[in-house]
């Protein structure tokens, strides 16, 4: 039996959130009214809702040593994820990001900036890492990295899920070993070329050969393309307080559904539910729900559809 359920191959920052009235025009000047320091990343905030969704979790990756690696490892040694790989660099600053959060809406813009001293290399990924889990967690930054991480998993049989939002160089050596790829909406037509994205999510399900191939859509939910049918899921109305870490917390539900051998349209609803909760709160972690919460929401919880994408899907009724 594997000693955790998943292993997570990738990013983590640590944040700044600056709280404004609205966006400053171009050029322009506002006041902010709050600033928080808060952890956050694509794969470690994705095993942080892995954990609170009690899935043994082991995150993997590289921090710095000052003050914000000092954050970032405090906040994911709270959550009980295993942190025997995580490896700190020596006189090297960690990833961080400036995040403005329009108070009235909750949308967010990110400047970050991460070293390449914080670098994951290939051959710091050994087999015994990646083996010990039931499922791989990865995204694209540190490409050979992760490659080599999901040519292991592919080896031993062990599902691959991947978080992608933009195209990194040599990332068609990851593709081939992916089973489940979740992308950002900008992703699939960046990619393909093909805009429109029903076609685009075909294109890349054709050429690699994934099991599921999908993309999130922000506050429209998401859309699945598995066994020549597509299923879109519309996202859940909440009151928005800050949409940082949506995406992640997204993933780590997904990785969760995928564990429990969910339906896809069981998996985008309570990926879907989780994401919108972790939106009421600041924070890319800050929202994260236990599975009780989320149940709740995806029973009773308000749904807001994308008309262009329920057109072309079966209705949530005629689902099988």
């Amino acid at each position: 039996m594997p000693e955790f359920d998943v292993v997570g191959v990738g990013l983590n920052a640590t944040d700044t959130l600056l709280i404004v009235p609205h966006f400053p025009a171009y050029a322009g000047k506002v006041p902010f009214e709050e600033e928080h320091l808060s952890p956050g990343g694509q794969v470690a905030t994705a095993l942080v809702a892995c954990a609170r969704l009690g899935l043994r979790s082991k995150y993997i990756g590289s921090v710095g040593d000052d003050l914000r690696g000092r954050v970032q490892i405090e906040s994911l040694r709270g959550t009980g994820i295993n942190l025997d790989h995580v490896m700190v660099r020596n006189g090297c600053a960690n990833q961080s990001a400036y995040i403005l959060i329009d108070r009235s809406t909750g949308e967010r813009t990110v400047l970050w900036r991460r070293d390449d001293c914080l670098k994951l290399r290939p051959e710091e990924i050994s087999e015994e890492m990646i083996a010990c889990g039931r499922l791989l967690h990865i995204d694209g930054h540190d490409t050979p990295a992760v490659a080599r991480a999901a040519r292991i998993a592919r080896s031993r049989g062990i599902p691959v899920t991947i978080d992608v939002d933009t195209i990194y160089h040599g990332f068609n050596s990851v593709l081939p070993n992916v089973d489940y790829l979740v992308a950002s909406s900008e992703f699939p037509a960046a990619w393909t070329g093909e805009t429109d994205p029903f076609r685009a999510l075909e294109m890349i399900q054709r050429e690699y050969g994934m099991r599921v191939a999908a993309m999130t859509l922000g506050a429209h939910g998401a859309l699945a393309l598995e066994n020549g049918r597509f299923h879109y899921a519309p996202a859940f109305v909440v009151n928005c307080v800050d949409t940082t870490g949506a995406g992640d917390v997204f993933h780590g539900a997904f990785c969760y559904a995928v564990l429990h051998g969910m339906e896809i349209h069981e998996a985008l609803d309570l990926s879907n539910a989780m994401a919108a909760l972790n939106c009421t709160a600041l924070g890319a972690r800050g929202g994260i729900r236990g599975l009780d919460e989320v149940r709740s929401l995806m029973a009773r919880g308000e749904r807001r559809s994308h008309p262009d994408f329920a057109s072309r899907t079966p209705a949530a009724g005629a689902r099988e």
